[in-house]
């Protein structure tokens, strides 16, 4: 809304009289201008994970340029302000301040990871701030509650759910291993893992740790090995994950390699190079080079017109989903864009339809998907979509 300011022409006593009558103006919601609007990432963008956060702001990008092209929302440009994490959460926390006090953007996105969130998204439930799909399936930003947390996609209870189904199922294994990163990240994977081999009488043979941002993972291997598991499962991000199994192929543990989607599929297939071979992997988006799908053409597209040399991949896909499903919450805004307004439209709108893609939010369900899918990484380092381990695409 517009300040109007008096004339010194005016008399003193019909201004005092004017000033008394007349609203004063309302302050424009933070990171809201008459030509933009301003989220705010924190991610890692350096280290052992960066390519999780590169990716995921490559496909926010996409869909933000894709949406400018189109005269933005409203007529406002949507900007993105990204700072690096390193995957630490006392950088994330100082981060997230930043962003939201003196940036002050409009709401945050794109957040990458369990510990990170976990350290950032109480300081935007406090503060009012939108926090919208972070890269994370982690069942603590499932709580009903958390009114202004917009998750994306299924979480990794469903995904771990789905791996030991397949491997008791389709494979007829019973003798399952897990590594995990030794954080509130990995722990989830590792409760989501315990809880699915109880419920079919199992339990783990062995497990092994290591710690975030390292690649550590020796003492881990040789503790599993001994197990002789026919199955590891997997909890952690590309590079740790890639030293483990190319270590585990040259000491012969001959078992299947299952992994987790935060692992960074690209990634880890070209760490991997030739011994990536057969390497599970779930995924909670569709599979990016399934043009069939209309989200997925459009996806393409969007990410080559913002950027020639970008190549699709499952990360900047579920970041292409999250930025769209921002846009089309902004767009469904009734009257003032606001904080409050545009959680509102997320609930009030339901349904996403992104293009043969749905994602649903109701009352007490921040999360849009459930789905898990399958892919298995090939002698080439491409990626095959599978129904079940064993069986055919």
């Amino acid at each position: 809304m517009t300040t109007h300011f008096f004339r010194k022409a005016l008399l003193p006593s019909l201004a005092l009289v004017l000033a008394a009558t007349t609203p004063i103006a309302a302050k424009a919601e933070m990171g809201v201008s008459d030509s933009t609007i301003t989220f705010g990432q924190s991610a890692a963008l350096d280290g052992p994970a960066s390519a999780l956060g590169t990716g995921m702001r490559e496909g926010i990008l996409a869909a933000f340029a894709e949406a400018n092209r189109n005269g933005g929302v409203g007529g406002r440009q949507l900007e993105l302000t990204s700072q690096d994490d390193g995957y630490e959460p006392d950088r994330a926390i100082s981060n997230v301040q930043n962003l939201i006090n003196q940036e002050q953007v409009f709401g945050l996105i794109g957040a990458v990871g369990t510990p990170t969130s976990k350290a950032t998204q109480p300081i935007a439930t406090d503060a009012g701030v939108p926090f919208v799909g972070p890269f994370t399936g982690a069942g603590f930003l499932r709580a009903p509650e958390l009114t202004n947390v917009v998750n994306v996609r299924g979480t990794y209870g469903q995904e771990t759910e789905a791996w030991i189904k397949h491997l008791t199922e389709d494979l007829g294994y019973d003798r399952i291993a897990i590594l995990y990163q030794d954080d509130s990240f990995g722990r989830v994977g590792l409760a989501g893992v315990n809880k699915a081999m109880e419920a079919r009488g199992l339990k783990l043979v062995a497990e092994g740790t290591y710690k975030r941002n390292t690649t550590a993972v020796k003492s881990a291997l040789l503790d599993i090995r001994k197990a002789e598991p026919q199955a590891v499962v997997m909890v952690g991000a590309y590079k740790p994950i890639a030293e483990f199994i190319k270590l585990a192929r040259k000491v012969k543990l001959n078992a299947t390699f299952v992994n987790i989607s935060f692992v960074g599929s690209k990634a880890l297939a070209k760490e991997l190079g030739p011994d990536g071979e057969g390497v599970v992997i779930t995924q909670c988006v569709p599979f990016p080079w399934d043009t069939s799908i209309p989200l997925v053409k459009q996806y393409q597209a969007a990410l080559k017109a913002n950027d020639a040399g970008a190549e699709p991949g499952f990360v900047s896909l579920e970041g292409y989903m999250v930025g769209r499903v921002a846009i089309m919450a902004l767009e469904n805004v009734q009257g003032e864009l606001t904080r409050e307004s545009f959680l509102k439209a997320v609930a009030d709108t339901g349904t996403f339809d992104l293009g043969g893609v749905t994602l649903t939010y109701g009352p007490g369900d921040n999360q849009g998907m459930d789905e898990v899918f399958l892919s298995v990484i090939q002698a080439d380092g491409s990626f095959k979509a599978v129904q079940r381990l064993g069986g055919s695409s």
